[in-house]
């Protein structure tokens, strides 16, 4: 139990390196969270372009997904 001690306390250094590792964690996680939505949203969106939507359908597919990317860059 002391050996798991020293090796999360890593000489001294344990508190400044634990939460670097939790912060690179947390960021991947939002990276993957965020890549995997824009996934689904171009997804559909091919769906709906290769069934055929009309002209007037991808015009507004194309104002719903700048509006959601908007949305998202602003959050």
């Amino acid at each position: 139990m002391e050996a798991l001690s020293a090796f999360l306390a890593m000489g001294g250094h344990g508190a400044f390196v634990w939460p670097a590792y939790g912060a690179a964690a947390l960021i991947l996680v939002g990276v993957l969270v965020a890549s995997l939505a824009r996934l689904r949203r171009e997804e559909r969106t091919l769906a709906a372009l290769a069934a055929g939507a009309t002209r007037r359908g991808r015009a507004k597919l194309r104002a719903a997904a700048e509006a959601e990317a908007g949305a998202g860059a602003r959050s």
